[in-house]
């Protein structure tokens, strides 16, 4: 089956459900309210569109951060590969409509949000590691928690107090 990559605009609906596979993978997933807005010209207001609901499932450091940072009712951005199942009990049956999230944020056009860096352990297997990593470097990551924490500006301070080996 062809993947479709897909990102939507929406909203959690429920709080996130974590779980750990047999395996001891971490999924967390919630679902997701998206639907579109349009201006009615003859009705000069707004109208809402039909409601889409959708399962959002993500997967080891994403659940762990999903889990932490969205709560039912937070607007989100949600990226990632669109999965449809067909489903079928004694006396039902149906269609699951499901996204394996690449990544998610919460819709900053409708609120603002604080963003904490994940520092990953060095002995993690799952994840690449930071080494790997051209965005990360543990100096500066270190040098900026310490001006934070000290209510400093790093730009305000001369280059050589700065200097961190490269």
């Amino acid at each position: 089956m062809n993947e479709i990559p897909i990102t939507l605009v929406g909203t959690a609906v429920q709080d996130v459900r974590t779980s750990i596979t047999r395996t001891g993978t971490q999924v967390s997933s919630f679902r997701m309210a998206c639907n579109s807005r349009r201006f009615d010209k003859s009705a000069n207001s707004w109208v809402d569109g039909d409601t889409t609901y959708l399962t959002v499932n993500c997967w080891r450091t994403l659940a762990d951060s999903v889990a932490e940072s969205v709560h039912r009712g937070d607007p989100l951005l949600v990226t990632g590969r669109l999965k449809i199942r067909e489903w079928s009990t004694a006396d039902k049956s149906g269609l699951s409509v499901e996204v394996e999230a690449s990544a998610v944020g919460h819709d900053m056009s409708r609120g603002s949000s604080v963003f904490t860096k994940r520092r990953r352990d060095i002995g993690d297997v799952n994840e690449s590691s930071e080494a790997g990593d051209p965005w990360s470097n543990s100096e500066v990551d270190a040098l900026a928690e310490l001006a934070r924490a000290a209510k400093v500006d790093l730009s305000d301070l001369p280059d050589d107090m700065v200097q961190v080996a490269s």
